[in-house]
């Protein structure tokens, strides 16, 4: 399963937030077998998030878009994805009902709270509402496009309601070793020739060490490129 994640906020750009969304919905991907097959960070601006839900929407087996949910002038993610698959925007009955149990729920701390509803709880005419337990904007899923919030805590709970659709039978095998990148190179190359995976190699400051990452769909080719590669460098347990 091939997936692309579609992070939203000019604040991601600027650098004020970091984008902790897109890392941790890429390990939960790739823990469940996915293959995240793009990562991009675009403004709030609704055009480029409309053209980019439809390259990807078509380019991809699933896209999560996270970001730009809500009621301020900034948030048109759920307009931009609506122009995407050219529908309207409509309040959903089950999302406005959420929506205003949420604002029932706060309205004796913020008396002065003032919303309009139906647009809170407008989402692409036919699409299947995500409610927000945490918070208050919806998501939705619109044929193979899922909408979720920008503020970690709502997008990660949200993710969990839909987190069943997404798999796939990539699998990995990691270690660790002190040997410098430079002296790893031809063991490398001739692992990722002879075996059916990919081979990475990636620092780790953390731990002073390499680690070593295979990937592939077949666990027994994974096994023997794994052996194969512990048999020729030397494979250390690193601690912090």
């Amino acid at each position: 399963m091939q997936v692309a994640l579609l992070t939203v906020g000019d604040e991601l750009l600027a650098g004020d937030t970091q984008n902790t969304n897109a890392t941790w919905l890429a390990g939960q991907l790739t823990d469940r077998g996915a293959t995240v097959a793009r990562v991009l960070v675009v403004p709030d601006d609704r055009d480029l998030i409309a053209r980019k839900v439809c390259e990807f929407a078509e380019r991809f087996d699933a896209v999560i878009v996270t970001g730009g949910l809500g009621g301020t002038p900034d948030d048109v993610t759920m307009a931009a994805v609506a122009a995407a698959f050219d529908r309207p925007l409509a309040p959903d009955d089950r999302a406005l009902a959420d929506v205003e149990a949420t604002v029932k729920a706060v309205r004796e701390e913020f008396p002065d709270i003032d919303l309009d509803h139906e647009a809170e709880a407008s989402i692409p005419d036919g699409s299947r509402p995500l409610l927000n337990e945490p918070g208050l904007a919806p998501g939705c899923v619109i044929e193979n496009t899922y909408v979720l919030p920008g503020v970690p805590g709502e997008m990660k709970a949200m993710f969990e309601s839909v987190a069943d659709s997404f798999g796939g039978d990539v699998e990995s095998r990691t270690f660790h070793t002190a040997t410098p990148e430079a002296d790893l190179v031809a063991d490398l190359e001739a692992a990722g020739e002879q075996f059916d995976v990919a081979v990475g190699c990636y620092p780790d400051p953390a731990v002073r060490h390499n680690r070593i990452k295979l990937t592939g769909e077949d666990p027994t080719e994974l096994d023997r490129a794994a052996e194969w590669l512990e048999a020729r460098v030397e494979v250390t347990t690193p601690t912090e």
